[in-house]
C-alpha cells in the first residue's frame, strides 16, 4: 500500500462507524420487543429529561429536522406514548408531553441501556472516559 494512513483500520471514522453500527444493532434486537425503533428510544431519552419538550429542542438535541422528526413522533402518538400539544402563548410551537405509559416504558428500557453497555465489555471507567472523549 502506498500510504499508511489509507488503511481501514487507521480511519477514525470507520472505527465510529462500526462502533456505532454494532451498539445500534444490538438496542434495535432489544428495542424492537418492545415496538420501539433506535431513533424512537433517542426521541424518549429527550423526553425523560424533560417534562415537556417543544419539537424544535428535541430536533436540536437529535441534529434531526423537524421533516424526519414529526413522522416519529407521529408514531410514538399513536402508539399511546406521548401527546403533541400547540404551546398556548404561540400556537406555532408543538409541545411533546409523555403519556402513563412513555413515563413507564423508562423502566424497562433503563435496563436494556444497561445490557447494551455491559455488551461493550469495556470497564465502567473505560467506558465513561469514552463516553466523555466522544462528547468533547
Amino acid at each position: 500500500m502506498k500510504y499508511e494512513n489509507l488503511k481501514l483500520n487507521n480511519q477514525l471514522c470507520f472505527a465510529l462507524y462500526s462502533a456505532t453500527h454494532a451498539l445500534t444493532r444490538a438496542y434495535r434486537s432489544a428495542l424492537e420487543n418492545k415496538g420501539l425503533t433506535y431513533t424512537q428510544y433517542l426521541v424518549l431519552l429527550v423526553l425523560w429529561e424533560g417534562n415537556i419538550v417543544s419539537v424544535k429542542t428535541i430536533a436540536d438535541r437529535l441534529d434531526l429536522d423537524s421533516a424526519s422528526l414529526t413522522p416519529i413522533l407521529k408514531r410514538l402518538e399513536a402508539a399511546g406514548i406521548l401527546s403533541r400539544v400547540r404551546n398556548k402563548a404561540d400556537e406555532r410551537v408543538v409541545e411533546i408531553k409523555l403519556t402513563e405509559q412513555g413515563f413507564a416504558l423508562q423502566d424497562e428500557i433503563a435496563g436494556i441501556q444497561k445490557r447494551v453497555a455491559c455488551q461493550t465489555g469495556l470497564p465502567t471507567k473505560e467506558f465513561e472516559e469514552l463516553k466523555a472523549s466522544l462528547h468533547k
